[in-house]
């Protein structure tokens, strides 16, 4: 389990925090282009303050919580995240499309050059990471939930993932600026959908555990809860469900290219 917390909690904020940090690379990088290079500082530093506000959030959010267990609202919340999860999935799966990611800088960055005012640039960086950060909070806090606490694994993965993500973004802001976007946000976006799935499961079971949803135990149980998962039928169904919508939503989507 600690290997299992160590892995999801680095990926979870190794993730959000390389889309923060292409987003950033890549507006900056067409600011430049457009001749607004004068904003770059206010970019950054909305970046900086999102940094801040994100961190204030996750206090705010643990203290809030008082470490109060209850299943039904940890059930709430891991749904929630698991519902962010796909939906950021199903963005990344649909930016991985260079054409889609470069309209996406473009009616962003538009935006800042038309408004010619510091402001619109450093609140246009801010909402970008700020948006991964409360991401990322969420994320944590439904992991820490499914783990029974902050474990060694956890905190032990966030401080990795964090010293990783600062050499991305030296090597991003001082070489190329450039990572081959399309593997990137097709590989984190099926991550993405795999740890929302697994996020169902680990609702389920919150909401098992106070007999709202019933429980009955599936074929190979033993197996799937040594990797974590949810035994259930009733978990597996509603996850199969999702898995045949995304899946119907993929096949609708490239009948719609095909036919453009």
């Amino acid at each position: 389990m600690l290997n299992a917390a160590f892995f999801e909690s680095a990926t979870i904020l190794l993730r959000e925090g390389l889309e923060a940090i292409l987003v950033l690379a890549a507006l900056g990088a067409y600011l430049t282009k457009v001749g607004a290079s004068d904003r770059l500082n206010a970019l950054y530093a909305g970046a900086g303050a999102a940094i801040v506000a994100s961190i204030a959030m996750a206090w705010a959010f643990e203290t809030f919580n008082n470490g109060v267990h209850n299943d039904f609202i940890e059930g709430i919340v891991i749904l929630i995240a698991a519902g962010l999860m796909f939906y950021v999935s199903g963005w990344l799966f649909l930016k991985q499309d260079p054409r889609a990611w470069q309209a996406y800088l473009k009616q962003h960055t538009d935006k800042v050059v038309a408004g010619g005012t510091l402001f619109a640039a450093a609140t246009l960086a801010f909402l970008a990471v700020f948006r991964e950060g409360a991401e990322t909070v969420l994320f944590l806090h439904a992991l820490a939930t499914s783990q029974g606490g902050w474990n060694a694994g956890i905190i032990a993965g966030i401080a990795a993932a964090a010293a990783a993500l600062v050499v991305i973004y030296f090597v991003i802001n001082n070489t190329t600026r450039r990572l081959p976007l399309r593997p990137v946000f097709l590989v984190t976006s099926a991550f993405l959908f795999l740890m929302g799935l697994k996020f169902v499961g680990e609702a389920f079971q919150e909401f098992q555990e106070q007999a709202v949803i019933g429980f009955h135990p599936a074929p190979a149980g033993d197996t799937l809860v040594s990797l974590g998962l949810n035994a259930s039928w009733e978990a597996i169904a509603a996850q199969l469900a999702i898995l045949l919508i995304a899946i119907a939503g993929i096949l609708t989507m490239r009948r719609g290219q095909a036919t453009a």
